[in-house]
Protein backbone atom coordinates (compact mmCIF):
# COMPACT_ATOMS: atom_id res chain seq x y z
CA UNK A 1 0.00 0.00 0.00
CA UNK A 2 1.82 3.46 -1.08
CA UNK A 3 2.09 6.38 0.98
CA UNK A 4 -0.43 8.54 -1.01
CA UNK A 5 -3.04 6.50 -0.83
CA UNK A 6 -2.66 6.21 2.88
CA UNK A 7 -2.17 9.88 3.29
CA UNK A 8 -5.16 10.39 1.27
CA UNK A 9 -7.53 7.53 2.80
CA UNK A 10 -6.19 9.06 6.90
CA UNK A 11 -7.31 12.95 5.27
CA UNK A 12 -10.51 11.83 4.19
CA UNK A 13 -11.23 10.18 7.50
CA UNK A 14 -10.29 13.03 9.63
CA UNK A 15 -12.94 15.15 7.44
CA UNK A 16 -15.64 12.52 8.07
CA UNK A 17 -15.01 12.15 11.58
CA UNK A 18 -14.94 15.73 12.04
CA UNK A 19 -18.46 16.42 10.17
CA UNK A 20 -19.82 14.17 12.20
CA UNK A 21 -18.47 15.29 15.31
CA UNK A 22 -19.71 18.44 15.37
CA UNK A 23 -22.58 17.74 18.23
CA UNK A 24 -24.79 15.09 19.64
CA UNK A 25 -27.26 15.53 16.83
CA UNK A 26 -25.10 14.58 13.99
CA UNK A 27 -23.23 11.85 15.61
CA UNK A 28 -26.07 10.02 17.02
CA UNK A 29 -27.58 9.84 13.68
CA UNK A 30 -24.28 9.08 12.24
CA UNK A 31 -23.73 6.07 14.48
CA UNK A 32 -27.42 4.76 12.94
CA UNK A 33 -26.46 4.86 9.57
CA UNK A 34 -23.34 3.10 10.08
CA UNK A 35 -25.64 0.27 11.85
CA UNK A 36 -27.91 0.15 9.43
CA UNK A 37 -24.86 -0.41 6.61
CA UNK A 38 -23.21 -2.48 9.06
CA UNK A 39 -25.67 -4.81 11.27
CA UNK A 40 -22.25 -6.99 12.06
CA UNK A 41 -20.80 -3.78 13.83
CA UNK A 42 -23.38 -4.43 16.78
CA UNK A 43 -21.39 -1.52 19.04
CA UNK A 44 -22.43 1.01 16.32
CA UNK A 45 -26.60 0.48 17.57
CA UNK A 46 -25.51 0.70 20.90
CA UNK A 47 -23.57 3.74 20.78
CA UNK A 48 -25.97 5.44 19.09
CA UNK A 49 -28.84 4.58 21.90
CA UNK A 50 -26.38 5.72 24.60
CA UNK A 51 -25.85 8.93 22.35
CA UNK A 52 -29.99 9.65 22.56
CA UNK A 53 -29.12 9.34 26.37
CA UNK A 54 -26.47 11.80 26.12
CA UNK A 55 -28.45 14.06 23.88
CA UNK A 56 -31.79 14.01 26.11
CA UNK A 57 -29.51 14.75 29.96
CA UNK A 58 -28.40 18.01 27.51
CA UNK A 59 -31.59 19.09 26.97
CA UNK A 60 -32.74 17.87 30.24
CA UNK A 61 -30.87 20.60 31.89
CA UNK A 62 -32.84 23.32 29.99
CA UNK A 63 -35.93 22.24 31.38
CA UNK A 64 -37.75 24.11 34.10
CA UNK A 65 -36.86 21.45 36.97
CA UNK A 66 -33.37 21.39 36.05
CA UNK A 67 -33.01 25.14 35.97
CA UNK A 68 -34.62 25.31 39.65
CA UNK A 69 -32.58 22.11 41.12
CA UNK A 70 -29.14 23.33 39.42
CA UNK A 71 -27.38 26.94 38.92
CA UNK A 72 -26.39 27.92 36.13
CA UNK A 73 -22.84 26.49 36.72
CA UNK A 74 -23.59 23.41 37.54
CA UNK A 75 -25.80 22.97 34.74
CA UNK A 76 -22.82 24.31 32.27
CA UNK A 77 -20.28 21.43 33.91
CA UNK A 78 -22.63 18.89 33.08
CA UNK A 79 -23.12 19.53 29.47
CA UNK A 80 -19.80 19.78 29.57
CA UNK A 81 -19.30 16.46 30.82
CA UNK A 82 -21.73 14.82 28.54
CA UNK A 83 -20.47 16.79 25.48
CA UNK A 84 -16.53 16.30 25.84
CA UNK A 85 -17.29 12.41 27.14
CA UNK A 86 -19.10 11.53 24.07
CA UNK A 87 -16.77 13.63 21.50
CA UNK A 88 -13.97 11.86 22.62
CA UNK A 89 -15.79 8.49 21.94
CA UNK A 90 -16.93 9.61 18.76
CA UNK A 91 -13.55 10.51 17.93
CA UNK A 92 -11.50 7.66 18.53
CA UNK A 93 -14.50 5.15 17.33
CA UNK A 94 -15.70 6.66 14.12
CA UNK A 95 -12.50 6.23 12.43
CA UNK A 96 -12.22 2.88 13.41
CA UNK A 97 -15.59 2.45 11.64
CA UNK A 98 -14.53 3.84 8.71
CA UNK A 99 -11.62 2.02 8.47
CA UNK A 100 -13.56 -1.26 8.61
CA UNK A 101 -15.84 0.23 6.08
CA UNK A 102 -12.90 1.11 3.74
CA UNK A 103 -11.25 -2.64 4.27
CA UNK A 104 -14.87 -4.22 3.26
CA UNK A 105 -14.55 -1.52 0.16
CA UNK A 106 -11.30 -2.62 -0.95
CA UNK A 107 -11.30 -6.61 0.35
CA UNK A 108 -8.52 -6.49 2.50
CA UNK A 109 -7.54 -5.02 5.90
CA UNK A 110 -6.48 -1.44 6.60
CA UNK A 111 -6.57 -1.39 10.47
CA UNK A 112 -2.37 -0.54 10.18
CA UNK A 113 -3.99 2.78 9.82
CA UNK A 114 -5.51 2.90 12.93
CA UNK A 115 -2.34 4.29 14.82
CA UNK A 116 -2.91 7.71 12.85
CA UNK A 117 -5.62 8.05 14.99
CA UNK A 118 -4.09 7.59 18.59
CA UNK A 119 -6.49 4.33 18.69
CA UNK A 120 -4.69 1.87 21.00
CA UNK A 121 -2.82 -1.13 20.14
CA UNK A 122 -5.15 -3.13 21.91
CA UNK A 123 -8.08 -2.44 19.90
CA UNK A 124 -6.48 -2.68 16.55
CA UNK A 125 -5.00 -5.97 17.44
CA UNK A 126 -9.09 -6.57 18.37
CA UNK A 127 -9.82 -5.90 14.74
CA UNK A 128 -7.11 -7.72 12.83
CA UNK A 129 -8.52 -10.59 15.18
CA UNK A 130 -12.36 -10.04 14.06
CA UNK A 131 -11.39 -9.44 10.11
CA UNK A 132 -10.33 -13.02 10.30
CA UNK A 133 -12.45 -15.03 12.71
CA UNK A 134 -15.58 -12.45 12.73
CA UNK A 135 -16.60 -13.02 16.23
CA UNK A 136 -19.55 -10.37 15.95
CA UNK A 137 -19.89 -9.88 20.14
CA UNK A 138 -16.18 -10.42 20.90
CA UNK A 139 -15.69 -6.92 18.88
CA UNK A 140 -19.07 -5.86 20.64
CA UNK A 141 -16.96 -6.53 24.19
CA UNK A 142 -14.06 -4.79 23.18
CA UNK A 143 -15.55 -1.78 21.82
CA UNK A 144 -17.11 -1.41 24.77
CA UNK A 145 -13.91 -1.88 26.78
CA UNK A 146 -11.71 0.52 24.59
CA UNK A 147 -14.22 3.60 24.79
CA UNK A 148 -14.83 3.66 28.35
CA UNK A 149 -10.76 3.40 28.46
CA UNK A 150 -10.55 5.68 26.16
CA UNK A 151 -12.65 8.70 28.26
CA UNK A 152 -11.00 7.13 31.75
CA UNK A 153 -8.24 9.38 32.02
CA UNK A 154 -8.57 12.47 30.16
CA UNK A 155 -12.06 12.64 31.71
CA UNK A 156 -13.23 10.85 34.46
CA UNK A 157 -9.94 10.20 36.06
CA UNK A 158 -8.35 14.41 35.68
CA UNK A 159 -8.20 16.88 37.85
CA UNK A 160 -11.02 19.32 35.93
CA UNK A 161 -14.04 16.99 35.54
CA UNK A 162 -12.89 14.66 39.13
CA UNK A 163 -13.22 18.22 41.18
CA UNK A 164 -15.25 20.27 39.40
CA UNK A 165 -18.31 17.56 38.63
CA UNK A 166 -17.49 13.85 39.88
CA UNK A 167 -16.16 14.16 43.60
CA UNK A 168 -19.00 16.87 44.21
CA UNK A 169 -22.33 16.16 46.69
CA UNK A 170 -24.42 17.17 43.98
CA UNK A 171 -23.26 14.29 41.24
CA UNK A 172 -22.88 11.68 44.37
CA UNK A 173 -26.54 12.52 45.09
CA UNK A 174 -27.74 11.80 42.09
CA UNK A 175 -26.20 8.52 41.74
CA UNK A 176 -27.40 7.34 45.09
CA UNK A 177 -30.85 8.60 43.99
CA UNK A 178 -30.29 6.90 40.55
CA UNK A 179 -31.37 9.80 38.72
CA UNK A 180 -29.07 8.81 36.23
CA UNK A 181 -30.09 6.22 33.96
CA UNK A 182 -29.51 4.60 29.94
CA UNK A 183 -33.50 4.32 29.25
CA UNK A 184 -33.71 2.29 25.77
CA UNK A 185 -37.73 3.00 25.35
CA UNK A 186 -40.14 0.20 23.42
CA UNK A 187 -42.75 1.30 21.19
CA UNK A 188 -45.47 -0.20 23.42
CA UNK A 189 -44.80 2.74 25.84
CA UNK A 190 -42.63 0.32 27.50
CA UNK A 191 -38.96 1.53 28.96
CA UNK A 192 -35.99 -0.43 29.07
CA UNK A 193 -32.61 0.08 30.55
CA UNK A 194 -29.77 -0.08 33.67
CA UNK A 195 -28.91 2.77 36.19
CA UNK A 196 -25.25 4.30 36.42
CA UNK A 197 -24.06 2.49 39.63
CA UNK A 198 -20.72 4.12 39.47
CA UNK A 199 -20.02 6.19 37.42
CA UNK A 200 -15.95 6.87 38.00
CA UNK A 201 -15.18 3.19 37.59
CA UNK A 202 -14.13 1.62 34.42
CA UNK A 203 -15.15 -2.07 35.92
CA UNK A 204 -18.48 -0.70 36.50
CA UNK A 205 -18.44 1.85 33.34
CA UNK A 206 -17.83 -2.05 31.31
CA UNK A 207 -20.44 -3.66 33.09
CA UNK A 208 -22.80 -0.94 32.42
CA UNK A 209 -21.78 -1.32 28.67
CA UNK A 210 -22.47 -4.89 28.60
CA UNK A 211 -25.77 -5.31 30.55
CA UNK A 212 -27.06 -2.56 27.50
CA UNK A 213 -25.73 -4.95 25.06
CA UNK A 214 -27.27 -7.32 26.42
CA UNK A 215 -30.69 -5.71 26.30
CA UNK A 216 -30.19 -4.84 22.47
CA UNK A 217 -29.17 -8.26 21.28
CA UNK A 218 -30.45 -10.89 23.70
CA UNK A 219 -33.39 -9.67 26.17
CA UNK A 220 -36.84 -10.57 25.27
CA UNK A 221 -37.37 -6.86 24.61
CA UNK A 222 -34.90 -6.43 21.54
CA UNK A 223 -37.66 -6.22 18.88
CA UNK A 224 -39.48 -3.55 20.78
CA UNK A 225 -36.52 -1.58 21.64
CA UNK A 226 -35.30 -2.20 17.51
CA UNK A 227 -39.01 -1.14 16.60
CA UNK A 228 -38.33 2.15 18.56
CA UNK A 229 -34.82 2.19 16.85
CA UNK A 230 -36.27 2.19 13.32
CA UNK A 231 -39.86 4.34 13.55
CA UNK A 232 -38.74 6.80 16.17
CA UNK A 233 -36.24 9.49 14.83
CA UNK A 234 -34.23 11.27 16.83
CA UNK A 235 -34.40 14.83 18.21
CA UNK A 236 -32.15 14.96 21.40
CA UNK A 237 -35.39 16.21 23.21
CA UNK A 238 -36.33 13.77 25.90
CA UNK A 239 -39.98 15.01 26.07
CA UNK A 240 -40.19 14.45 22.58
CA UNK A 241 -38.73 11.48 21.60
CA UNK A 242 -40.45 9.14 24.68
CA UNK A 243 -43.17 11.71 25.28
CA UNK A 244 -46.28 9.29 26.58
CA UNK A 245 -43.92 8.61 29.97
CA UNK A 246 -43.27 12.28 30.49
CA UNK A 247 -44.88 15.67 31.88
CA UNK A 248 -44.44 18.71 33.17
CA UNK A 249 -40.84 19.70 32.08
CA UNK A 250 -40.43 21.52 28.69
CA UNK A 251 -36.82 22.18 27.54
CA UNK A 252 -35.27 23.68 24.24
CA UNK A 253 -34.01 22.18 20.94
CA UNK A 254 -30.12 20.84 21.80
CA UNK A 255 -28.90 22.96 18.84
CA UNK A 256 -31.04 26.17 20.55
CA UNK A 257 -29.31 26.00 23.65
CA UNK A 258 -26.15 24.16 23.04
CA UNK A 259 -23.85 25.52 20.37
CA UNK A 260 -21.12 23.84 18.77
CA UNK A 261 -18.12 23.24 21.19
CA UNK A 262 -14.50 23.26 20.05
CA UNK A 263 -12.45 20.65 21.46
CA UNK A 264 -8.49 20.07 22.75
CA UNK A 265 -7.48 16.87 21.16
CA UNK A 266 -3.47 17.37 20.99
CA UNK A 267 -2.67 15.18 24.39
CA UNK A 268 -4.27 11.48 23.15
CA UNK A 269 -2.22 8.79 24.94
CA UNK A 270 -2.81 4.91 24.55
CA UNK A 271 -4.77 3.87 27.34
CA UNK A 272 -3.34 0.26 26.53
CA UNK A 273 0.38 0.75 27.63
CA UNK A 274 -0.92 1.50 31.18
CA UNK A 275 -0.61 -1.53 33.64
CA UNK A 276 -3.12 -0.72 35.44
CA UNK A 277 -5.70 -1.63 33.11
CA UNK A 278 -6.68 -5.48 32.24
CA UNK A 279 -8.65 -5.35 28.86
CA UNK A 280 -8.20 -9.02 28.02
CA UNK A 281 -9.86 -9.90 31.79
CA UNK A 282 -12.86 -7.70 30.88
CA UNK A 283 -13.20 -9.10 27.56
CA UNK A 284 -13.74 -12.97 28.91
CA UNK A 285 -15.62 -12.00 32.10
CA UNK A 286 -19.55 -13.57 31.52
CA UNK A 287 -21.88 -10.61 30.98
CA UNK A 288 -24.87 -10.69 33.63
CA UNK A 289 -28.39 -9.99 32.56
CA UNK A 290 -29.69 -6.75 34.35
CA UNK A 291 -31.50 -8.01 37.67
CA UNK A 292 -34.48 -5.21 37.07
CA UNK A 293 -34.46 -3.75 33.21
CA UNK A 294 -38.04 -2.73 32.70
CA UNK A 295 -37.82 0.58 34.25
CA UNK A 296 -41.43 2.07 32.74
CA UNK A 297 -42.90 2.23 36.14
CA UNK A 298 -39.52 2.99 38.50
CA UNK A 299 -38.66 5.58 35.82
CA UNK A 300 -42.35 7.27 36.49
CA UNK A 301 -41.57 7.50 39.85
CA UNK A 302 -38.55 8.78 39.64
CA UNK A 303 -39.36 11.27 37.15
CA UNK A 304 -42.53 12.37 39.37
CA UNK A 305 -39.88 12.74 42.19
CA UNK A 306 -37.95 15.35 40.73
CA UNK A 307 -40.56 16.99 39.84
CA UNK A 308 -42.14 17.35 43.34
CA UNK A 309 -38.16 18.39 44.48
CA UNK A 310 -38.41 21.43 41.74
CA UNK A 311 -41.30 22.41 43.09
CA UNK A 312 -40.26 22.30 46.83
CA UNK A 313 -37.52 24.02 45.68
CA UNK A 314 -39.24 26.71 43.85
CA UNK A 315 -41.41 27.59 46.79
CA UNK A 316 -38.81 27.45 49.50
CA UNK A 317 -37.19 30.17 47.27
CA UNK A 318 -40.64 32.38 46.85
CA UNK A 319 -40.98 32.41 50.61
CA UNK A 320 -37.40 33.41 51.23
CA UNK A 321 -38.03 36.31 48.26
CA UNK A 322 -40.81 37.35 50.06
CA UNK A 323 -39.84 37.30 53.39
Amino acid sequence: MNCQFSQQTIDFIQQVTFKYNQDNISRTAAYANFFMANPEIRWAYLAHMVSRNAGWSMTDLTSKPYRTLLSKEWRRRLFITYERANWLIFSDAYPQLMIYRLSNDMKRPLFYLLPAFSVSHWMMREWEYFWYYRDINRLLYALIINEQHVIDNPIVQSNPFKKTVFQTSIFKWQETLHFNVVLFPGYMTRLYGCTVKDFTSVTERIKLGNQLSWLLFQSPCKKEIYHYFKTVPYTGSRLIDIRSHLSGERSLPLRVTFPYIWHDDKHRIDWSNDTRYKPNKALHRHVKRPVQYDLTKWYAKKHHQMLMAAQLVAHVKRKLNNS
